[in-house]
């Protein structure tokens, strides 16, 4: 499940995107393993932009362009278990022209399991800055 939502006060819109936690994403104890947060949050991400109506395939064989994530900075605030409904929602922060600054949290109901801070930058097929998509700045507020 995805779709937008207004954020608050100086925020950018807020997406939103459902997954439960399956048995594979648990470790021994029952709880997400930490790795997974970071599957849980690209995969929102990558929805938040095919929300855009973006690409992302069609974009690398046109372009050459691909995103990469240049800074992520994480906390792990509570524990997600198995079968948890989670919703990972991603507000813009800012945008530059290659750049992009994006909040993600990890939410099980209104509870904060993890939160990230997020730096994606464009590159080019030889690892150069590009310009993020117009669609892409236009969506992020940019």
């Amino acid at each position: 499940m995805t779709g937008p939502a207004e954020g608050g006060p100086g925020a950018g819109p807020v997406h939103r995107f459902a997954c439960r936690v399956y048995y594979e994403d648990t470790d021994l104890a029952g709880i997400v393993y930490y790795a997974n947060y970071l599957k849980f949050i690209e995969r929102a991400r990558s929805e938040w932009v095919r929300g855009m109506g973006l690409d992302q395939g069609r974009l690398r064989a046109e372009t050459g362009v691909v995103f990469a994530v240049r800074r992520l900075v994480a906390d792990y605030l509570r524990p997600a278990r198995f079968d948890d409904l989670l919703t990972v929602e991603t507000r813009p922060l800012a945008v530059r022209p290659a750049r992009l600054v994006l909040a993600q949290e990890v939410l099980r109901g209104a509870e904060r399991l993890f939160a990230a801070e997020v730096t994606l930058v464009a590159l080019t097929s030889l690892g150069t800055p590009a310009r993020l998509p117009a669609a892409l700045r236009a969506g992020a507020g940019g």
